[in-house]
């Protein structure tokens, strides 16, 4: 119970943030992003994209896999579900 409550916890502060939200959304219609697209998205320096991305990996909503030298982003599809199920119990 306490992993999926800070799992609740990481992930609904991850989207609290309008930047983050919007780099989750258009993942949703991609499929997959580099810290290059998320920069040309939002508008923020490299450095910024960056801690934004690390913030999104560390709540587990999103997944980084290494393509060459580019590290491209994409949703854990999983751990959405786990979310929507946590948002049904409570409707």
């Amino acid at each position: 119970m306490q992993e999926t409550t800070q799992f609740i916890e990481k992930s609904t502060s991850a989207i609290a943030d309008s930047y983050r939200l919007k780099i989750l959304l258009e993942l949703s219609q991609k499929g997959e992003m580099c810290c290059r697209d998320v920069q040309e998205l939002i508008g923020l320096s490299q450095s910024t994209c960056s801690h934004h991305i690390a913030l999104l990996i560390e709540s587990e909503l999103v997944e980084s896999k290494k393509e060459g030298k580019f590290h491209k982003i994409s949703l854990n599809r999983e751990n959405f579900k786990k979310l929507s199920a946590f948002f049904q119990e409570l409707s």
